[in-house]
């Protein structure tokens, strides 16, 4: 049995992985310029905010106080490899679903781009803030998630969360 060959109907999906890409570099880029060593920029208030931090931990920041050289293995090494197999999966995978495809091509861009400052930075740059200020629906949060506020993020943590909500809906669509 020969393995299935690179499809180019796909590169479209390599084009989101490498436009996800591009722009979450390109951003971090413009907030380690202009974020750095300031305050937070407020820009929706009592919602959003632009604050300059980074992240040396994975997702919303599990695993920063874990010493190295474990902390680098498990957030680099392993990252690279799953980077490997999606794009391969993208590539030469027999699946054929528009939005699992998308999906991985979103989830592809971002783990890109969270390795890329791993690798170069040593931690990853966030200053995506999103909160809700004190009211009603604040409370709800709080009660039901110990917080009203949500990690500091960035576009490739975007992508990713985008492209498993992609990935979920289809199993669950196929699951009916």
């Amino acid at each position: 049995m020969t393995p299935p060959t690179l499809d180019v109907r796909r590169s479209p999906y390599f084009l989101i992985a490498l436009t996800v890409l591009v722009a979450d570099q390109g951003s971090k880029a413009l907030a380690s310029a202009m974020l750095r060593g300031h305050d937070t920029v407020v820009v929706v208030p009592g919602f959003f905010n632009l604050v300059y931090s980074r992240n040396r931990g994975g997702l919303f920041g599990y695993f920063s106080g874990m010493a190295d050289p474990w902390r680098t293995i498990l957030l680099t090494v392993f990252p690279l490899l799953a980077v490997g197999l999606i794009a391969w999966f993208l590539g030469r995978g027999s699946e054929t679903d528009r939005p699992t495809l998308l999906g991985l091509g979103l989830i592809l861009g971002g783990a890109a781009g969270n390795l890329i400052d791993r690798v170069f930075r040593g931690s990853v740059v966030d200053f995506l803030d999103v909160y809700i200020a004190p009211s009603r629906i604040a409370g709800w949060f709080i009660d039901q998630f110990g917080t009203a506020h949500w990690p500091t993020f960035n576009i490739a943590d975007s992508g990713i969360v985008v492209g498993a909500c992609l990935l979920l809906l289809t199993i669950f669509r196929r699951d009916e």
